[in-house]
């Protein structure tokens, strides 16, 4: 099962694999025409309504796999309004081969005739809300025509996640969806699903596609964003300034760094932009608590640990924290120890390196493979999600586990996982912990990738601030 979102993401990492989409849409309109092959005999009357997207470009290939039935080709509108590039080629390729196209220039315009089967290709997953002009017309005509409807991947005017419509849908007798059952075609009666050469990786590493849920909407106000409380510092100054910065660069809108007294002034000087909250002392101790629990309430996300070090009296205030927190924390550093013995309400992200995976009770192994089946275990066993970093980082909260293969050994050096879990205190604060944590490790790691391609080995921490921005926003694919 997969939601359209996702679906979009999926389609995407593929593309960034070598699979690129017009071969996907190659298998997608074969596919189609194969189910059109069992439902009416050789000879027999097909029309293609298309739309002029990519479910419209299944549908024009479609046309190609059916020679044997008379088809009739509509595109509702005109081809000049085609709006992708792998779209268009198809539609060329029709007319060039002399297939029967005809521009629907005017929704009233559309005469289907009396086709024993038409192909609704229309609108996709992608699309929800009541239909328009041409679209709603078109509709009509369909279910008014008493013809078997086969709809590519979902029903026009369907929500492929919920199944509803805000408005007139098409009446699919049969649905030939790609890659895998959408939420809302559960319950009609008739649903392929066609394998189209999508491959597992698209699913399991972290790609571009995964980046696609980071979006800001025009109206946005400060904090929309996130708000992100950094408690770190003492025998350390530059880990909790390293996260503090890199949740800024990863999008957070505020970033309050909670830190001892005795190291804040240090703490603000590696950047102006981020504020502190001093608490009395030298190093966090249980009696900071209940103050930090105040002022956590007014954040989204709390990262706990960069720079706090292994004191027992950091470690039980560490403790006494999380156990009273229900809110959403990444933990990271020397707090990881405690998490496995702390029962919560809180939301945990754990970042630990393999090292620290063993001393939380976790077990590794040179072998990525072997090593995401036990991450995957000891992530349920906790009921947290963990992000276990590595040459391949791997996710999970038990249930669902990606892996990331973007970063290089020049990010060995001390700090990277300070800016790692800060940019995933950011992202936390506005997707799900294991999204989150997955496009965290993606970016940081091509973020890595970045500075060696422009500089090479001998990277520090800090260079990794300017080109997160850039391996989060920079590189979308349109």
């Amino acid at each position: 099962m997969i939601s359209s979102d996702r679906m979009a993401a999926v389609d995407e990492n593929a593309a960034a694999l070598g699979v690129p989409q017009k071969q996907l849409m190659e298998s997608s309109g074969n596919a189609v025409a194969r189910v059109v092959r069992n439902l009416v005999s050789p000879g027999a009357t097909v029309a293609i309504v298309a739309g002029r997207g990519n479910n419209g470009g299944d549908a024009f290939v479609a046309a190609r796999f059916l020679d044997e039935f008379d088809v009739t080709v509509h595109l509702l509108g005109r081809e000049e309004s085609i709006s992708t590039d792998i779209a268009r080629e198809n539609w060329d390729a029709l007319k060039e081969a002399e297939y029967d196209t005809r521009e629907v220039r005017d929704s009233t315009a559309l005469d289907l005739g009396t086709p024993d089967l038409i192909v609704d290709g229309m609108l996709g997953t992608g699309v929800t809300g009541e239909l328009r002009e041409p679209e709603k017309t078109a509709a009509e005509a369909i279910n008014a025509s008493g013809a078997t409807v086969v709809s590519v991947d979902v029903p026009t005017g369907m929500d492929a996640d919920t199944g509803s419509s805000a408005g007139i849908a098409v009446g699919a007798d049969h649905v030939v969806t790609c890659h895998d059952m959408k939420p809302g075609l559960e319950n009609l009666p008739n649903v392929t699903v066609a394998d189209i050469g999508i491959p597992a990786a698209a699913e399991l590493f972290v790609g571009p596609g995964d980046l696609r849920t980071l979006t800001r909407k025009s109206e946005s106000h400060k904090g929309d964003h996130g708000r992100v409380l950094i408690v770190g510092g003492g025998p350390y100054t530059g880990a909790p300034a390293l996260s503090g910065q890199a949740a800024l660069r990863a999008g957070a809108d505020l970033v309050r760094v909670a830190c001892p007294k005795s190291v804040a002034r240090e703490i603000q000087g590696y950047s102006e932009n981020l504020i502190l909250r001093p608490f009395d002392g030298d190093r966090l101790e249980p009696s900071h608590v209940e103050s930090l629990l105040d002022l956590a309430t007014g954040h989204d996300t709390v990262v706990f640990g960069p720079g706090l070090g292994s004191a027992d009296e950091t470690l039980d205030a560490v403790e006494e924290f999380v156990k009273a927190f229900d809110g959403t924390a990444v933990v990271d550093a020397d707090a990881l120890q405690v998490v496995p013995t702390i029962e919560t309400e809180a939301t945990l992200i754990c970042t630990p390196h393999q090292g620290e995976l063993k001393k939380m009770g976790g077990e590794t192994d040179t072998d990525w493979h072997s090593r995401k089946e036990l991450v995957e275990d000891f992530a349920k066993s906790l009921g947290h999600t963990l992000l276990v970093k590595g040459a391949y980082d791997v996710i999970s909260d038990g249930e669902t586990t990606r892996v990331n293969r973007t970063g290089n050994p020049g990010m060995t050096v001390g700090g990277t996982g300070d800016v790692l879990a800060g940019a995933t205190g950011a992202l936390a604060a506005t997707q799900e912990p294991t999204h989150a944590a997955a496009i965290a490790a993606y970016a940081t790691g091509r973020a890595g990738d970045l500075v060696v391609e422009q500089r090479g080995y001998g990277m520090m921490a800090t260079d990794l601030l300017s080109t997160l921005p850039v391996a989060l926003w920079g590189e979308r694919r349109e």
